[in-house]
């Protein structure tokens, strides 16, 4: 239980400071300059995390159980960043912009989920949908 609310708590945390970051990173700055900084950061923590997280396998081997998804994954995250990066400078707020990637996102995740990983579909799936798409139509009313 306590992982099951420790990995939200990360993901809200991180996400808070991602946004700010992403809106208040130099109108000038080349976004793929700071990607590189960003990536060269995450990778340097990646390493120092690496030692404290225990597996019975060592730093190389555990590339043993990699599959193509960490590559795609390098693609999106870099398509994410960028995104955001770009959405930011186009003049969206940051109060609006994620959440309308959010609630856009968590759209297209729910045939996604029903399709290929068989989760549920039930009332309330309906519910919440439809109030997402509300809000979104609220949120972009000017």
């Amino acid at each position: 239980m306590l992982m099951y609310v420790f990995s939200i708590i990360i993901i809200v945390a991180s996400n808070i400071f991602y946004n700010i970051c992403s809106k208040s990173m130099p109108e000038k700055a080349n976004p793929f300059s700071s990607l590189f900084v960003t990536y060269l950061t995450g990778a340097v923590i990646t390493i120092i995390a690496f030692k404290f997280y225990k597996t019975d396998k060592g730093f190389f081997q555990s590339f043993e159980d990699l599959n193509w998804t960490s590559i795609v994954l390098g693609f999106a995250i870099v398509g994410l960043e960028f995104g955001y990066i770009m959405a930011y400078r186009a003049g969206w707020n940051i109060s609006t912009g994620s959440l309308v990637a959010n609630i856009l996102l968590a759209l297209i995740l729910i045939p996604v989920g029903i399709l290929f990983y068989k989760e549920g579909f039930d009332i309330n799936k309906i519910f919440g949908i439809s109030l997402c798409i509300i809000g979104l139509i609220f949120i972009n009313k000017r």
